[in-house]
């Protein structure tokens, strides 16, 4: 985990407002944009990373341009070195012991919930999944020892407890490797 990397998500009701709320982040600090774009429901999530300062220099001037068309949002100092590949779609994973799966009503909490488990326990982030084709919701998965999953698990479902937008979470023990969703994650080793 690195100390000095941070994360910043604003959802806007609109997408209009979604691109000047992208604009105000990108010039107020140097961050990088991991993702500006419409998600369904017809709202608009900006994602971006960078150092802790300029990271929470951009989302306050975000969140003032969104004003009262910010849904939902999330400044997350000290990210876990694996969120960002994971929501990247990047993470390579040798193999896949047992799954969790963790699903929630909201974008932000899925990014909130999935921090707060890879930092619990010894397991690997696999996929974090924002919004695209999902009704507005999120889901993550990660893999480890069966224990370890079941530890971060519950981590991640107490971190976003009191939001009110845990929808599910899953375990399971020992996962077909042929299931197509499944599959396309692991890094096939020869």
């Amino acid at each position: 985990m690195s100390d000095d990397v941070a994360l910043g998500l604003i959802e806007s009701l609109s997408i209009a407002q979604g691109m000047v709320i992208t604009d105000a982040v990108a010039k107020k600090a140097q961050v990088r944009i991991l993702e500006s774009a419409p998600i369904c429901s017809g709202k608009f999530v900006l994602l971006f990373s960078g150092l802790v300062g300029p990271v929470e220099h951009s989302y306050q001037a975000g969140i003032e341009a969104g004003g009262h068309h910010v849904v939902d949002d999330l400044f997350l100092a000290q990210v876990h070195d694996q969120v960002i590949p994971a929501v990247l779609g990047t993470a390579v994973v040798e193999r896949v012991d047992a799954l969790g799966v963790i699903e929630t009503f909201s974008v932000a909490s899925c990014v909130l919930a999935a921090d707060a488990a890879v930092k619990a326990a010894d397991v690997q982030l696999m996929e974090i999944r924002l919004a695209r084709g999902l009704g507005g919701k999120g889901f993550f998965t990660l893999t480890g020892e069966q224990t370890e999953v079941e530890a971060s698990l519950n981590a991640g479902q107490e971190a976003i407890r009191g939001r009110g937008m845990l929808c599910n979470q899953v375990i399971i023990p020992r996962p077909h490797p042929d299931l197509d969703w499944l599959s396309f994650r692991v890094r096939r080793v020869l």
